[in-house]
């Protein structure tokens, strides 16, 4: 499936970035994948926390860790398990493998960051949100994916 820039999406702070997040929540199921790309600083460990409690639903966890030393956190939620990865460490595709991170991309929702390094790991249907910042806390965050994704995350939808 190729992928396409189907949405440009200008953040305007921390508040406006979450509210993307609850947004993007209501249409996410076990087996998507969302691959968080930018540098560091951009707003991806942010975005992916209020995913996840979003997702959890009305008692989120209250502690979400940035998983840049574990690698790996995984979280329940009423839909199914989170997976939460950062990837900045890892130097070789395979330790995608051994992760377990790869199985998972079939049965739970996916949030990776640094996704340059899954290599020929990386889902051909995963959605891509591409963070840039800007200045005064502003980032911009372009979506990329195939239509099934625009489909699903229609302009009215992420208003």
């Amino acid at each position: 499936m190729t992928s396409t820039a189907f949405r440009n999406h200008l953040s305007h702070g921390p508040d406006d970035t979450a509210k993307l997040a609850r947004a993007m929540a209501e249409v996410l199921r076990p087996g998507d994948v969302v691959l968080l790309d930018g540098p560091i600083g951009a707003g991806k460990t942010h975005f992916a926390r209020c995913l996840i409690r979003a997702l959890q639903g009305p008692e989120p966890d209250d502690d979400i860790p940035s998983p840049t030393f574990t690698l790996i956190q995984t979280y329940d939620s009423p839909r199914g398990e989170i997976w939460h990865a950062d990837l900045y460490r890892l130097t070789e595709v395979g330790e995608v493998f051994e992760l377990g991170l790869a199985d998972a991309f079939d049965t739970a929702i996916c949030l990776v960051e640094w996704p340059d390094r899954l290599g020929r790991t990386r889902p051909p249907g995963a959605l891509t949100l591409r963070f840039d910042p800007l200045e005064n806390d502003a980032r911009h965050i372009a979506f990329l994916g195939n239509a099934d994704w625009s489909a699903r995350l229609s302009l009215d939808h992420l208003r």
